[in-house]
């Protein structure tokens, strides 16, 4: 797997298993991430010597803004939830023709990946839906609060040539709604009794290592076991308008490298300066959980901010 940003049209932050949903951990830190950039740039850091105050220069595209991308529609077929209720939620991708596409490039070990996160980036789902023949994917959802949510749609169409998109929509939880604010940063975040502590900084416009280490009762996990063909998998979300990062690590399970914890390395260059939330998925003794932290790249961080608070389940 190569090192590197992925980073697509992005409403949203992130999803649970495919047909499962991801718990979001608590003690989670400060991150905010931008919109993505098509398959090659995704993957493709920023130039070092970009300065963080150097705002659209050689900055990396933000993801998941944009319902429509090249030649591509996300046609979201269940606009609307209600909160608490487990719903099937249906879409199709449309070609330039609107005929839905039946054949995508698999990729982590999926044909598309599909992340839903709530506007305030508390809630935060990582979803692998089920394609039918005709080219409708569905997947059920349990959306916690009531409120907006943003749909991300990550795939590479089969066509020769295609680019990895990232493609957005809104999605609406009616019920009661009081809105929240974004936690506050920190460098470690707990759930289901594992701990997970974050070194290294976001920068706008230029690339850098995020580490991110995996303990239980104070020791070290060193027995992480692969999912979606990595030790881990990173997702970025910008505060303000949900722009989307995906993140990958460096080397992959079984190249004889990269070792199975404790920690998990990624390169990362955010497009702007801001507040992002990340969500590190891993899966440990057979069960897959999300840590997500707040950060803020390039400038100084807000005052105020609520602390952590955990409204996610296990996987």
């Amino acid at each position: 797997m190569n090192t590197g940003l992925k980073i697509t049209a992005f409403a949203a932050a992130l999803a649970a298993t495919f047909g499962t949903a991801y718990g979001v951990g608590e003690g989670i830190d400060p991150v905010v991430a931008d919109r993505a950039p098509a398959h090659d740039e995704r993957h493709t850091p920023a130039s070092p010597g970009a300065g963080e105050g150097d705002a659209g220069h050689d900055m990396p595209p933000a993801g998941g803004l944009q319902i429509s991308e090249g030649g591509y529609t996300l046609d979201l077929r269940t606009p609307r939830v209600t909160a608490g209720d487990r719903t099937e939620l249906s879409f199709a991708v449309r070609d330039d023709r609107g005929r839905p596409v039946t054949e995508y490039r698999r990729e982590h070990d999926k044909e598309l990946h599909l992340i839903v996160a709530s506007r305030d980036l508390l809630t935060y789902r990582h979803l692998h839906p089920t394609r039918a023949a005709d080219g409708t994917w569905t997947t059920p959802v349990d959306l916690p609060r009531a409120g907006g949510y943003r749909v991300f749609a990550d795939f590479t169409p089969a066509r020769k040539g295609a680019e990895n998109l990232t493609l957005g929509a809104d999605l609406a939880a009616s019920g009661p709604y009081r809105p929240r604010e974004l936690p506050r940063a920190a460098a470690t975040a707990r759930v289901d009794g594992y701990e997970v502590e974050l070194t290294g900084n976001l920068r706008p416009g230029r690339a850098s290592e995020l580490r991110l280490s995996v303990s239980r009762d104070g020791e070290p996990v060193t027995d992480l076991q692969p999912y979606l063909g990595a030790y881990g998998h990173l997702v970025a979300l910008r505060a303000g308008d949900l722009a989307y990062l995906h993140v990958h690590p460096g080397g992959e399970p079984g190249d004889g490298e990269t070792a199975s914890g404790p920690a998990v390395s990624f390169t990362a260059t955010a497009p702007s300066a801001g507040s992002y939330r990340l969500f590190l998925d891993f899966k440990h003794e057979g069960a897959v959980r999300t840590a997500a932290f707040t950060v803020h790249a390039g400038a100084q961080a807000p005052s105020g901010g609520a602390p952590e608070h955990s409204e996610g389940h296990g996987h």
